[in-house]
């Protein structure tokens, strides 16, 4: 039997709390395993729990989602444990603040608003890793935010260590390319983009797939 995805939200509206918790709760593959009402208090939720899956609001008292993002992902890093998949709440599709949130080490954002099997299908797709959700929003949020930035800089010199092969997978996966989509257009078998991928990302010391759309936006390493 396949082990459930844990699941845990901070966000600062109990109403939303409560429909997420239900929805959540209702899918045998996942597992609720807590909740706070503002960043404080979930990071020690978090730390206390360990889920796999963060839903975590950007816009809340005492401690706002950027600052408990980077501090979750930091305390991770300190006590040498796997960090929780986080993924950003916002309520309007070019935040700024998203932006922000993923800089600072979040796996992606989801629309408030959106489809309840659409915020399911983002818990799994950021669990499995194999895929960036919602590319082409991701993809909008850093062309509306960074594009300038983006023509600004340089290549860096771990992405010369990439080989061929590597770097036409880089640039794929930086367009939004999930692996199966990946595999059938470079003709390759799944299991290989994701051997490619691991080595990409280990190259350059990114930590997930949306990192790597950062990084390529940042240095004008999208096309």
């Amino acid at each position: 039997m396949t082990t459930p995805i844990r699941v845990a939200l901070v966000d600062d509206q109990a109403l939303f709390r409560a429909g997420i918790k239900m929805l959540v709760s209702s899918q045998t593959d996942l597992e609720f395993v807590g909740e706070a009402s503002n960043g404080e208090e979930g990071v020690a939720m978090i730390a206390r729990t360990l889920p796999d899956v963060v839903l975590m609001d950007i816009r809340m008292p005492v401690m706002d989602g950027i600052a408990a993002t980077t501090t979750v992902l930091a305390q991770a890093e300190a006590e040498a444990r796997k960090p929780a998949r986080i993924i950003v709440l916002t309520t309007f599709d070019l935040d700024e603040a998203a932006t922000r949130a993923i800089r600072g080490g979040a796996s992606g954002f989801v629309l408030k608003d959106a489809d309840p099997e659409f915020l399911l299908a983002a818990i799994r797709t950021v669990h499995a890793g194999t895929a960036v959700i919602a590319a082409s929003a991701t993809r909008e949020l850093f062309e509306h935010f960074d594009g300038r930035a983006a023509k600004a800089a340089g290549v860096p010199a771990a992405f010369q260590s990439l080989t061929t092969r590597e770097r036409d997978i880089f640039v794929l996966a930086a367009r939004g390319l999930s692996n199966s989509e990946i595999a059938t257009r470079e003709f390759l078998s799944e299991a290989t983009v994701k051997t490619h991928i691991s080595r990409v990302l280990a190259k350059l010391s990114l930590r997930d797939r949306v990192q790597l759309v950062v990084y390529a936006y940042e240095h004008g390493l999208a096309e």
